[in-house]
């Protein structure tokens, strides 16, 4: 099959009450494990590119990786750009062959965010690619986005409301409460907004910042109307600690493939979880 844009199944997931993973390719590795899972429970899926992972596999091996998966697995899948900084990246990725973007105009004045996002949706529609915009701050870092809790702001719904009507996007994150990266405590996700928002919109809205939210949070995003969820940073940490684990019991271990594969088991465990929990098992 080949890839798709979001558009091929989040109308389904905000209809029946279900969330679709995006979940962040890295390597190999990576892509590899999160296909397993997708084809295991039978789920759509996600793969998130963030600038940094584009920079570091480059963007012809992603596609190209991204494309077999689609290909082999039989999976309606979209190989997304997570946070593009510009209209240049989001055109970049569109050229070389990501079937759905984000522009993140959220740093920009309201007005502006607004312009912007207008624009990466007039293109990235006239050519079949799905778009998903961002209103109000997420704090936390991952890659090459970085904001301090102090300085992390919720979406106002009035706003969040009009900058869809204005734009047109596909999905829309907005800040409620969540932050990439892992928590130090537990996460107030302010529920009220999601609730708002969904309702007065006609497409989901996203959650960035999925790693670590408690699992009954999780399901109450849902309820209110989360049509898709960000998972990165769980991946890597179990990816991480699986090395670790082996490396520091064989020191005498240079084989990648003995180090990398049982991570990619990891990494599979964390994605077939997620997926249960966010209710598109048999979603494909």
């Amino acid at each position: 099959m080949p890839l798709v844009p979001m558009t091929h199944f989040l109308p389904q997931a905000k209809e029946q009450g279900f969330a679709v993973g995006q979940f962040n390719i890295n390597n190999l590795e990576f892509t590899q494990a999160i296909t397993e899972a997708g084809m295991q429970e039978k789920s759509p899926l996600i793969f998130g590119v963030s600038e940094g992972a584009m920079r570091y596999m480059g963007i012809d091996y992603v596609v190209a990786m991204a494309k077999v998966a689609a290909e082999q697995s039989a999976l309606p899948i979209a190989l997304h750009l997570d946070h593009g900084s510009s209209f240049d990246v989001v055109m970049k990725c569109i050229r070389a062959g990501f079937s759905s973007v984000m522009f993140d105009g959220s740093h920009y004045p309201f007005e502006e965010n607004i312009r912007l996002t207008k624009e990466v949706v007039k293109a990235a529609h006239a050519v079949g690619v799905s778009v998903e915009g961002e209103l109000g701050t997420i704090g936390g870092v991952e890659d090459d986005v970085s904001v301090d809790e102090s300085e992390a702001a919720l979406a106002k719904p009035e706003e969040a409301i009009r900058f869809y009507e204005e734009t047109g996007v596909d999905a829309l994150a907005i800040a409620v409460g969540t932050a990439h990266g892992m928590y130090a405590g537990e996460p107030k996700i302010h529920f009220d907004i999601i609730k708002e928002v969904s309702s007065k919109i006609d497409v989901p809205i996203v959650l960035h910042g999925g790693s670590g939210v408690p699992d009954e949070a999780i399901e109450e995003a849902i309820s209110q109307g989360v049509g898709k969820i960000n998972v990165n940073t769980e991946s890597q940490v179990a990816c991480t600690e699986k090395v670790r684990e082996l490396l520091a019991a064989d020191g005498a271990m240079i084989d990648p493939r003995k180090y990398l594969g049982p991570a990619r088991e990891a990494i599979k465990a964390v994605v077939v979880d997620k997926i249960k929990l966010f209710g598109s098992s048999n979603k494909a």
